[in-house]
């Protein structure tokens, strides 16, 4: 019988080029067909036709220099001096220059809110969160309208840009998935009455567009309104578009519930648990954690969609920007301008997609595959 101690272990080797590294991905993804690889080559010739163009006329041709108009007269580039000279008109909109620093303030503490949720180890992570859907909004609107503590007041009206939108889209976030969970709830209730209640909540204001719910909510709402009763326009627009959010965040969260196995109810049930423990103990965490994506679908939606409070007359941050270019003084600056507010919008969307998909990574019980 051999003697298991004269065997020595290999010492442990790189697997082949071939089979691993950039050579071995790029022969699996881009060259693994006469298909792929005439897709690939015809991606790189787009490439090479356009990426040298824009990247000629975004940096090498660009100004960004100027204090005026008459600095981009002879530019053959990009325009950006008109962003830099209407930065704070896209951020903050027609708010007062002297208090422009509680809007600073609100977005500092926006960022110390949303920012650690994004880091996988934070101490207080939990508590912060639970900050930022409790007295977080409190605090943004005393500081945004004043009228207590000496701040001056300050009109919604007044109210634009980026702030604006970050108002609009976070409120709207917050309130929007308690009152959905809450709708998914009463639809899937044994009492008629409930039901009937959720239900008809729920079709009606998945039937109309949120355009037109806006515009409701601005110009009709005041005619049935008792005589001296009026409510602040930014106020009537954010509960419409809490209500209308509300109305399709119900329907993602009641697919989870739907995706439930029955066992989960019984097992509930058997452990002594009562209706409103069972669902908040055993039944959502596992049916909101199976839609993640569909919520965060809904609130990258409820983001886009607050450019159409223009309707109703406020200027968020793509309304600026185009109440900025039909400036005639400035000559055609609305490639730089929509580019501008395209970006804005794909940073706090592409954050949103990507706390989501490290949060399903966290979350992920190996149930899938």
């Amino acid at each position: 019988m051999a003697d298991p101690d004269r065997f020595t272990p290999l010492p442990a080797q790189a697997p082949p080029s071939s089979s691993a590294g950039p050579l071995a991905w790029v022969r699996a993804n881009l060259l693994s067909s006469p298909l792929n690889v005439a897709m690939t080559l015809g991606v790189l010739y787009l490439l090479v036709s356009i990426v040298p163009g824009i990247i000629d006329w975004a940096i090498l041709k660009a100004t960004v220099s100027g204090d005026g108009p008459n600095a981009c007269d002879a530019t053959e580039g990009a325009c950006w001096t008109f962003i830099r000279l209407r930065f704070d008109f896209f951020i903050y909109g027609f708010y007062p220059e002297p208090e422009r620093w509680r809007v600073d303030v609100v977005l500092g503490l926006l960022l110390l809110v949303v920012g650690p949720q994004f880091l996988s180890r934070f101490p207080g992570k939990k508590w912060i969160g639970l900050f930022g859907l409790t007295a977080f909004p409190l605090i943004v609107a005393m500081l945004l309208m004043g009228g207590l503590f000496g701040l001056p007041e300050v009109e919604t009206g007044k109210w634009g840009g980026l702030m604006l939108t970050l108002v609009l889209s976070y409120v709207g976030i917050v309130a929007a998935l308690p009152i959905g969970v809450a709708l998914a709830l009463g639809r899937r209730s044994t009492m008629p009455v409930i039901r009937a209640i959720c239900v008809i909540f729920i079709e009606i204001w998945r039937g109309v567009p949120l355009i037109s719910v806006l515009f409701m909510a601005s110009v009709m709402l005041p005619l049935f309104l008792p005589e001296g009763v009026n409510f602040d326009k930014l106020l009537r627009a954010l509960i419409g578009i809490i209500m209308f959010q509300s109305a399709y965040m119900a329907e993602v969260v009641r697919g989870g519930l739907q995706g439930i196995p029955k066992g989960q109810y019984e097992a509930a049930d058997a452990l002594g648990l009562g209706y409103w423990k069972g669902m908040g103990l055993v039944i959502l965490p596992q049916a909101l954690k199976m839609v993640i994506p569909g919520i965060v679908n809904t609130f990258i939606a409820l983001f886009k969609d607050t450019t159409l409070v223009l309707i109703i007359g406020l200027l968020d941050v793509l309304a600026t920007v185009q109440a900025s270019i039909v400036d005639p003084a400035w000559g055609n600056v609305a490639t730089e301008g929509y580019l501008f507010a395209a970006f804005c919008f794909w940073v706090f969307c592409f954050g949103m997609s990507r706390y989501s998909q490290s949060l399903e990574r966290k979350l992920h019980t190996g149930h899938k595959r």
